[in-house]
């Protein structure tokens, strides 16, 4: 509250710079929130089309493996899954977005040759094969999605960070600095015309002292004009 706030010059002062410091802070969380915004928008269009696409290859993949299944038995889609011997690895670095780090994935061993998916070219079918392929394009479709939306929950926690910061300065921590400066300037006013007023008295208080005096200094001279004896 402004009435808890000592009313001085250096209180002032002091209140004046941390206005000064809270309002660049709050236009530059304002610029990092606009460009959040931005950049998570960007995102999120690339993430809705990497959702479509991840849905697409998802579809192609379980036609495949439906169709490999009626076509060369069970035992035989699952005899050449269970041969894979390599399987994809996932390496993770990071990168920055406006200040958000956010992960990216690299994804090795994902898509292979026939020749070195483990169940060897004799015995096979281009029915495996094709479900093999959309089962790796699926994969990578995975991967990608995973990275994308990892990257946008991180945006969008750092936009409401932002956010909440932006509105604490603007409507919370802003005004109470203002209506503190407002006070103190009232304050001080006021004290200033109190002092003003207490100067203007002393120097009437003393105007009319100096008055009586010269009127008691002129009756004085008066009186021991009138004593002094006349010549013969």
């Amino acid at each position: 509250m402004a009435e808890d706030v000592k009313p001085t010059r250096k209180n002032l002062m002091a209140i004046e710079d941390r206005i000064e410091l809270s309002e660049r802070g709050h236009d530059t969380l304002e610029q990092k929130r606009d460009g959040l915004i931005m950049e998570f928008m960007d995102i999120l269009d690339q993430a809705q089309d990497i959702r479509s696409e991840l849905d697409q290859d998802y579809e192609t993949a379980q036609k495949k493996l439906d169709m490999a299944r009626a076509m060369e038995g069970d035992v035989a889609v699952r005899g050449a899954a269970a041969a894979l011997k390599e399987h994809p690895e996932l390496t993770t670095q990071s990168k920055n977005i406006m200040g958000v780090v956010v992960p990216q994935i690299e994804a090795s061993k994902v898509r292979k040759p026939i020749d070195e998916r483990g169940y060897g070219l004799v015995g096979s079918s281009a029915r495996i094969d094709e479900t093999a392929d959309a089962y790796e394009e699926l994969i990578d479709s995975i991967i990608l999605a995973a990275e994308v939306e990892t990257a946008m929950k991180k945006m969008l926690k750092e936009i409401e960070t932002t956010k909440r910061r932006v509105n604490a300065l603007e409507f919370k921590l802003l005004p109470d600095l203002r209506e503190n400066q407002e006070y103190i300037e009232q304050k001080l006013e006021e004290q200033e015309r109190e002092e003003i007023f207490r100067l203007k008295k002393i120097k009437a208080k003393k105007e009319e002292e100096e008055a009586a005096q010269e009127e008691i200094d002129a009756d004085g001279q008066e009186g021991a004009t009138s004593a002094s004896p006349k010549a013969d």
